[in-house]
């Protein structure tokens, strides 16, 4: 048990800090039907990244990091731009051509670069088993702050969410309230991309969500039991990494899969 923990604890942390946030922002990305925003976000910031290894900063250094950031921003102030009271396509089509066209340009970005497959690795999963302590307070700090915004602004953030041709009819400006939301979200994605990876933090934002609103009516239910699945469902799958020396973050990904197939389950045995 001690190894355990002596071994475990820091990325055991780092989950929890990413249940913390990644949960309530999965229960705005499912009321407002773009479920693919943080993949097609943390992609961006995963090119950003590679463009910041190309010009020589290291892939998780802090030079690299305010450029994948910049990218990030750039996608969401396009991701605010087009969202319109009557969509000709869907938001979730632009979304998906985003994530496309990002993960295709990182591709040939890290083609010019040597050791390509090992740093496309990296960012795919990320390094939460070599996390340290400064990371995981400079993260839980700027968390921290985002969640300090979304509160003082929760009842626009879930009217835009939730109703928004009700925000539309009180002559709120939900491109610039949009932009808000998906810049706060690219800080947490751009931080959260760099510690676990793009699959892992896609992992966090939807499974919890999607497990909550399988089995509770309320938001605020919903928010406890996604924090609560997605507490139960990390530490699960870190003991599991451990204990039979997997990759940690591939397998706390396997590990939310099951989850949300028994959450299905449970809600067919309910129904």
């Amino acid at each position: 048990m001690s190894d355990f923990l002596a071994l475990m604890m820091k990325p055991l942390v780092a989950c929890l800090i990413l249940t913390g946030i990644h949960a309530y922002l999965g229960l705005h990305v499912i009321e407002r039907g773009i479920i693919f925003v943080d993949l097609a976000l943390a992609q961006v910031a995963a090119f950003g990244a590679t463009v910041g290894f190309l010009l020589g900063f290291g892939l998780h250094s802090t030079e690299s990091y305010f450029v994948a950031l910049g990218f990030t921003l750039i996608g969401a102030a396009v991701f605010a731009a087009t969202r319109f009271r009557k969509p000709l396509v869907p938001q979730e089509a632009l979304i998906g051509i985003v994530y496309a066209v990002a993960a295709a340009a990182s591709i040939l970005v890290l083609s010019r670069a040597p050791s390509s497959g090992e740093e496309l690795k990296s960012l795919l999963v990320g390094h939460l088993l070599f996390v340290d302590g400064a990371e995981i307070i400079k993260t839980a700090i700027l968390y921290s702050l985002i969640g300090v915004i979304h509160w003082k602004a929760r009842h626009r953030f879930l009217t835009i969410s939730q109703h928004p041709e009700q925000a539309f009819q009180k002559g709120w400006s939900v491109r610039a309230w949009d932009f808000l939301f998906y810049a706060t979200f690219g800080f947490v994605v751009t931080s959260s991309v760099e510690m676990a990876g793009v699959l892992l933090v896609f992992s966090f934002l939807v499974v919890p969500a999607v497990c909550a609103v399988l089995l509770a009516e309320s938001i605020r239910a919903r928010l406890i039991l996604g924090w609560v699945i997605g507490v139960l469902t990390s530490t699960a799958g870190i003991a599991l990494s451990y204990h039979y020396d997997l990759p940690t973050g591939a397998t706390v990904v396997c590990t939310f899969g099951l989850a949300l197939v028994v959450a299905f389950v449970i809600r067919t045995v309910r129904s």
